[in-house]
């Protein structure tokens, strides 16, 4: 079977190519996966456009100048070297777009492996473990599809709200004065935030949009106030806040910072906005501070452990996802995108950042 590979020009993510070449054979210890689907969503063209200055692209290398895109997915061995992993095994984890990836399985468990290349060794590990999917609570064939486009998703925002909190909203909250405005509010990250942060009290969430869409922010009901990005004179100027920005858009960071006068942190999370993305020199009210989702993790796996963190995001998670797939009123609806034609498609529409917010994507270069 031949390997296919999605890559993208580092410098120009609009420029792509599907590479072809014979499979890698496999060494001791290593194991191939049929990477049977995985999801695309605005959080993977983060990657890329931060995939310099965090490390995304040394996952799976390229050649000079094209890099793969790390995405979120299911893979079933297909052939193994390595004891304790047999063909016929699904993994949940980090792949490249690709139809195929070897791995090198270390430190297995029943629940899983991390993946021991030697290149991925000084990469964090959050992003180098791999899950059974028979023995993965946070798993549910019924809802899998979900599971690949959100998880990853919902575990930044649930960190993003802990880290708020565990910060006392850095005394922007109390007396529900207090405002948490939070930018590409239609952007699943952000309405998983939002999901969070409702549950706070003292705060007001205010959702930032494109007119188009304002009304599906609003349908969600976990924004207390949902405006178009032209509407920024309706937020009060004086209120302590907090900005979390999913867009990465400069000059909108800059007219936030300028609106709001008594800002007490600014949160840079991502870069939905690619086109719109730039420093943050010479802005008023405090620096933004990049947020990194592992750091979190790690934090809070030294004060709780592992399996406190776990279950507490668990039960989360499953009250998230109950409420994006209830069968009434889905948050999201997915569509399947098979083949290299497909998922070029798929990608140019995620990129533009125009695509429909309650669309979840789902993509394969797998045969079948």
């Amino acid at each position: 079977m031949r390997r296919l590979d999605f890559l993208v020009r580092k410098d120009e993510l609009g420029a792509t190519c599907l590479r072809e070449s014979p499979p890698q054979s496999l060494g001791d210890g290593q194991a191939r996966l049929c990477v049977e689907k995985f999801a695309l969503t605005a959080n993977n063209i983060t990657y890329a456009a931060f995939g310099e200055a965090m490390n995304y692209w040394n996952f799976y290398p390229a050649e000079t100048g094209w890099g793969q895109i790390p995405v979120w997915g299911f893979a079933t061995v297909v052939e193994s070297r390595c004891p304790g992993i047999a063909p016929g095994e699904r993994f949940y984890g980090y792949y490249p777009m690709s139809n195929e990836v070897v791995l090198q399985p270390l430190r297995l468990s029943p629940g899983g492996f991390m993946e021991g290349a030697e290149h991925r060794a000084a990469l964090h590990a959050v992003y180098n473990s791999y899950s059974r999917c028979g023995a993965d609570p946070f798993h549910d064939p019924d809802t899998e599809d979900a599971e690949a486009i959100l998880r990853p998703l919902y575990t930044t925002s649930w960190l993003i709200d802990d880290f708020l909190a565990n910060n006392d909203f850095f005394g922007a909250a109390g007396a529900g004065t207090g405002l948490v405005v939070l930018s590409s509010a239609s952007s699943k990250t952000a309405y998983g935030t939002a999901f969070r942060l409702a549950r706070r009290q003292g705060i007001e969430l205010v959702g930032l949009t494109s007119a188009a869409n304002v009304g599906f922010c609003r349908d969600l009901a976990c924004y207390h106030r949902v405006l178009a990005y032209d509407q920024l004179d309706q937020i009060d100027a004086e209120a302590p806040s907090i900005y979390v920005d999913f867009a990465g858009n400069a000059a909108l960071r800059k007219a936030i910072h300028t609106r709001l006068v008594n800002l007490k942190f600014s949160s840079s999370i991502g870069g939905t906005h690619v086109d719109q993305l730039g420093g943050a020199h010479d802005l008023p009210g405090p620096r933004p501070v990049l947020f990194f989702a592992p750091a979190q993790i790690k934090k809070r796996n030294a004060e709780w452990g592992a399996a406190l963190l776990s279950q507490r995001l668990l039960e989360s998670w499953r009250e998230f996802i109950g409420t994006v797939c209830r069968p009434a009123e889905p948050w999201l609806l997915i569509e399947h995108h098979r083949g290299a034609d497909a998922v070029q498609a798929a990608y140019e529409r995620v990129l533009s950042g125009r695509d429909d917010p309650r669309k979840g994507r789902m993509l394969s270069l797998a045969d079948g």
